[in-house]
C-alpha cells in the first residue's frame, strides 16, 4: 500500500505542511482518484480511505446521541478502538473516539441518559489528496428542549506516516449561540478515546505512559502531560505492540492538559478538570489534538519529536470557496500568538 506522508525534520517538516496546505485547496481538481480520500457512505457515515482500504470511519446519524469515529485502524489493519466498555453496560456512550462534555450550561452531553444531543448540521468539505484526506463539518450542541447552545466546527485530517503510523489530527472551534456559555468544572470533556479491549491494562496487556516518564493510571491520572500513550500486544500470539499516542497542542488553553484515564482502556484530555471555562461569542475556543495510531513500539524521542512537529503545524481554516461547484475550502494558516482566554465564569 502506498503511504501518504512522511514526517520530515527541521525545515523540511515546515515545507511539507506548507505543501499540504496547498494540496488541501487544490486536491479537488486532481484527475483520477487521489490516494487519500474521504468517501461519503450510506447510513450517515463517511470513510477515510487510503488506496481502497477504509482506515477511519465517521458516524453522524440521528440514531446516536452524538457523532463518533469508528473504526480507527493501525497500519496493520488492527482496530485500535472499540464501541463501548468491555465489562460495563452502563458505558455504551464510550463510542471509540468522540467529542462530549458533562456540563455545558448544566446540560450533560457525556452520558446517554439525558436529552442533550450533538448533531451534524452540515458537511463543509470532503478533501482528497495525495498527502492527506481532510473533512470539515459543522456540529451543533442542543439542550433537552432542542435549543442550540453552541456550534462546533470540526476539521479532521488523516495522514499515513510510513515511519510512525497513521495520524488523525482534530481541530475544533467552539462558538456559543448566545453571548456567553459556561463550560462547567468536570473530568469529562472534550475528546475521549476508548481503546480496544486487547490494549487496555485490565482486560488486555496494555500499558499507559506519558511524556513525563510516568506509567500507569495511579501515576498519570489528573496529572499534566504533553502526550500520553496507551499501547500493548494485540494478541499473545502476535506479540505486536500497537496502540495510540494522544497529543495535546501548545496553542490550547491550559496546555499541557490534565489527563483523565483508566486502566480499563479509556483516556481523555480533561479540559475542565480543575476549573470551569466561560466561552464568549467574540472569543471562540479552539482545541487541537493529534492521535497517532502505531503498529510497533515508538521511542520516547520519536514521540517528543512528533509533539514538537505538531506544535509547529499551521492550524486549519475553513473559508467560502471561490471555485465552481464548491462551497467551502480548507487550508492551513500560520498560528497567531495566543492570548489566554478567560477561564473562569
Amino acid at each position: 500500500m502506498k503511504t501518504c506522508a512522511r514526517e520530515p525534520g527541521g525545515q523540511g517538516r515546515k515545507a511539507a505542511f506548507t505543501m499540504i496546505g496547498l494540496l488541501l485547496v487544490s486536491a479537488g481538481s486532481l484527475h483520477g482518484a487521489p490516494e487519500c480520500r474521504v468517501v461519503p457512505q450510506p447510513g450517515n457515515r463517511a470513510s477515510f480511505v487510503i488506496g481502497d482500504i477504509e482506515r477511519l470511519g465517521w458516524h453522524f446519524g440521528p440514531g446516536y446521541p452524538r457523532p463518533f469515529f469508528y473504526p480507527f485502524k493501525s497500519p496493520l489493519g488492527t482496530s485500535l478502538t472499540r464501541m463501548g466498555h468491555p465489562g460495563a453496560p452502563d458505558h455504551d456512550h464510550h463510542r471509540s473516539i468522540w467529542f462530549a462534555h458533562a456540563d455545558v450550561a448544566g446540560n450533560n452531553f457525556w452520558t446517554d441518559g439525558t436529552e442533550a444531543r450533538i448533531r451534524q448540521k452540515q458537511w463543509l468539505v470532503y478533501g482528497d489528496g495525495e498527502k492527506e484526506a481532510v473533512m470539515a463539518v459543522r456540529l451543533a450542541w442542543y439542550d433537552g428542549e432542542g435549543r442550540e447552545l453552541m456550534e462546533q466546527e470540526l476539521v479532521a485530517a488523516f495522514v499515513e506516516d510510513s515511519q510512525l503510523g497513521c495520524q488523525l489530527e482534530l481541530q475544533s472551534r467552539f462558538v456559543p449561540a448566545g453571548e456567553t456559555l459556561e463550560l462547567g468544572k468536570t473530568n469529562f470533556g472534550f475528546l475521549a478515546v476508548r481503546m480496544a479491549k486487547e490494549f487496555s491494562g485490565h482486560f488486555g496487556g496494555g500499558v499507559i505512559s506519558d511524556s513525563e516518564g510516568r506509567t500507569g493510571e495511579k501515576e498519570i491520572f489528573g496529572k499534566r502531560a504533553r502526550w500520553i500513550d496507551y499501547s500493548g500486544p494485540h494478541s499473545p500470539e502476535k506479540k505486536v505492540q500497537e496502540g495510540i499516542t494522544y497529543f495535546d497542542h501548545p496553542s490550547n488553553p491550559r496546555y499541557p492538559t490534565y489527563w483523565h484515564l483508566r486502566e480499563d482502556g479509556w483516556m481523555g484530555a480533561s479540559f475542565g478538570l480543575k476549573e470551569a471555562f466561560l466561552l464568549k461569542r467574540g472569543e471562540p475556543l479552539q482545541l487541537r489534538y493529534l492521535l497517532l495510531g502505531h503498529a510497533r513500539p515508538v521511542a520516547r524521542k520519536s514521540l517528543d519529536d512528533l509533539a514538537a512537529a505538531f506544535g509547529e503545524r499551521p492550524a486549519f481554516e475553513v473559508t467560502k470557496s471561490t471555485r465552481p461547484h464548491r462551497h467551502f475550502e480548507v487550508r492551513r494558516v500560520p498560528v497567531a500568538p495566543r492570548s489566554e482566554p478567560s477561564s473562569k465564569p
